[in-house]
């Protein structure tokens, strides 16, 4: 196309003599115009620390409601000497449905002041900050609770102290502030059937701040604070770490020191045990604390811990302590990654496997959330919403129910049967719905110095050594250190959504180990889509609160942490799981010594082995939908 000479000619001569042009309003000027901005506000806690805190709220006199996020994370203005937008765009967005954004860092944290600990601060700074921010003149006296991850993770045991103001909660991707539900003894994701999850020694290195770090003076000024921020946010500089290469080093308790990494709270966690009685203290949710709070929740089927996040949701709608608080707890559970819900698109990606288009209007549902419960104005979002929303994989589509697992799902039995050599996809492992005719065994020797590598799966937060998502996992069956147990093609397709439970039966030459399984979906061509993965610790067999040695050769009943999934298995399709004794860096690998396992540098090889038929009925449960 071509040019024309007269409109260039006149543009040259605008600029020239200085004609300015419409530009795009920065966020902070668009904030400016409708909000009182107050930052680095230091809010007095009852032991006298302060917490620095960014208010924005509706300009006027007309009080309103809060949307308040308490994080860990870093939520400066500036950065690299750089305007940082994504947190102001979030304060925009709520400034202009009429609400004030309150954003806090927890204590010990970047400006905040006093000593951090995950999820170990004490309860009452959630408390004291809602009560100091419903006593502002601008405060209506309701506030919600809003984030994802660490921004969620303290919102369950903050709710349980029943402070007055707080309305409702929207905990996302909330695992690591769940303690002890039922038979989920996770401990904040810190463990999955007692062996440690690897995520927290790649999160903290990032995360806790060495005690050696220089800090701001106690008591400092607001208006000191607002000057710093600008060129000064507090956030050290870590040096990367091949995490791939880094997590693999022993013992495990000094991995962070190994990569030079801070000092911090770590190398005290690692040697706790699932029941410590420090895990009891602190910011964790534990189900004999009550709940009486309205609450959406949102979970995702390839976060690190979708299994006991429903089992809370489940736990509250039970025992919440109100009927009102009962029947208002709502649950969405979609096909993403951990705090990924927004990025689905037509062509939902997860890890390797397409399904579809995933989207939700979660903007509409959490505004709507907020409006009822802070505002007091009713919409059809909330009225005509289902208790559960929930996606279907493979079916690729959205669903609904009353409850979870849906009333329509029947637990169905699926038994793992061979002549002996179920080992790799090529042997004769076989998931059948009928009992096996004889008792047999499969054997397998686990080599923690050559563990089963992790290959998509369940998780978050370990750096480039586990990447999330569906993955074939083909290649990896090829191993001879894992079990594969697989259905013949299905006739009908067959749709799986709720808990899986499984029963495995094994023996061993070492005096502990670790079982793990995945479940499959297996395609027509072969491809092999991972959905969901746990682990079990094998002295922990008997519970968390005691360590049980194994006997050489003796038969052991193992009943697996819950794994949980919805997907439809396509006619053609086959039903596949893997078994095997190590899923690493995913989880730790457990060194087979009996001993303490963080503390140790080598381990010894284990014979293993899965015993089915006859009185060791190794098996799984599926939950099937009825037609």
């Amino acid at each position: 196309m071509k040019s024309n000479p007269k409109f260039l000619l006149i543009f040259l001569l605008l600029l020239i003599h200085g004609v300015a042009f419409p530009q795009e309003k920065s966020i902070i000027d668009q904030l400016e115009e409708i909000a009182i901005v107050d930052q680095k506000v230091m809010m007095p806690m009852r032991d006298g620390v302060r917490l620095a805190t960014d208010i924005y709220r509706p300009k006027g006199d007309d009080p309103v409601p809060i949307v308040f996020s308490r994080t860990p994370y870093n939520f400066n203005t500036y950065g690299n000497g750089e305007m940082n937008t994504r947190g102001m765009q979030s304060a925009l967005e709520w400034v202009k449905k009429g609400y004030a954004y309150v954003v806090q860092n927890e204590r010990g944290r970047f400006f905040s002041e006093g000593e951090w600990d995950i999820l170990g601060t004490p309860l009452s700074d959630g408390y004291d900050a809602m009560e100091w921010m419903s006593k502002q003149p601008w405060s209506n006296g309701k506030i919600g609770t809003l984030g994802c991850s660490s921004t969620a993770e303290w919102q369950m045991a903050v709710a349980s102290m029943n402070h007055p103001a707080h309305a409702a909660l929207v905990p996302q991707a909330f695992g690591a502030g769940v303690g002890r539900i039922g038979e989920f003894f996770e401990q904040g994701n810190f463990y999955r059937g007692g062996a440690n999850q690897m995520l927290f020694t790649a999160w903290l290195y990032g995360t806790q701040h060495d005690p050696m770090a220089p800090r701001l003076p106690v008591g400092i000024q607001q208006k000191d604070l607002l000057r710093l921020q600008k060129f000064y946010d507090m956030a050290p500089e870590y040096p990367k770490v091949d995490w791939k290469e880094g997590l693999s080093h022993l013992p495990v308790e000094d991995i962070i020191e190994n990569v030079d990494g801070p000092m911090g709270i770590y190398e005290e966690m690692i040697t706790r045990d699932p029941n410590d009685e420090k895990w009891y203290q602190g910011g964790l949710y534990h189900d004999d604390m009550p709940f009486d709070k309205p609450s959406f929740w949102f979970v995702s089927w390839y976060d690190v811990s979708s299994s006991p996040n429903i089992a809370l949701y489940n736990h509250v709608r039970k025992n919440a302590v109100s009927e009102m608080a009962r029947n208002n707890q709502y649950l969405v559970i979609a096909p993403v990654l951990h705090c990924s819900y927004t990025r689905a698109t037509e062509n939902t990606m997860i890890g390797e496997r397409s399904v579809g288009d995933a989207r939700l209007n979660y903007d509409e549902i959490i505004t709507a959330w907020f409006d009822l419960w802070l505002k007091g104005e009713k919409t059809d979002t909330v009225s005509e919403m289902p208790k559960v929303q929930y996606f279907t994989m493979g079916s690729n589509k959205w669903q609904s129910s009353d409850v979870w697992p849906p009333a329509e799902s029947v637990m169905t039995t699926y038994y793992l049967d061979s002549e002996g050599k179920a080992n790799t996809r090529n042997g004769n492992g076989s998931l059948t719905a009928k009992k096996p005719r004889k008792a047999n065994l499969d054997t397998f020797k686990y080599d923690p110095m050559n563990p089963v590598n992790s290959y998509g799966g369940n998780v978050c937060c370990t750096g480039n050594a586990v990447q999330g998502g569906a993955y074939d996992q083909q290649e990896m069956e090829l191993r001879d250190d894992i079990l594969v147990y697989t259905s013949g093609p299905l006739e009908e397709g067959v749709e799986i959504s709720g808990f899986i439970e499984s029963y495995l039966y094994l023996s061993s030459d070492a005096k502990d180990t670790d079982v793990t399984i995945k479940l499959i979906d297996v395609y027509p061509d072969g491809k092999a889509y991972n959905l969901d993965e746990t682990i079990q610790r094998v002295r922990y067999r008997e519970g968390y609160d005691k360590e049980v040695m194994m006997e050489d050769g003796k038969v052991y009943e193992v009943k697996m942490t819950p794994m949980s999934t919805s997907n439809y298995f396509e006619k053609g399709h086959s039903i596949r799981i893997e078994v095997s004794s190590s899923n690493f860096p995913r989880f730790d690998r457990n060194l087979n010594t009996g001993g303490n396992n963080f503390d140790e540098s080598e381990g010894v090889i284990a014979t293993n082995s899965i015993h089915h038929g006859g009185k060791s009925l190794s098996r799984i449960l599926l939950p099937i939908m009825k037609k």
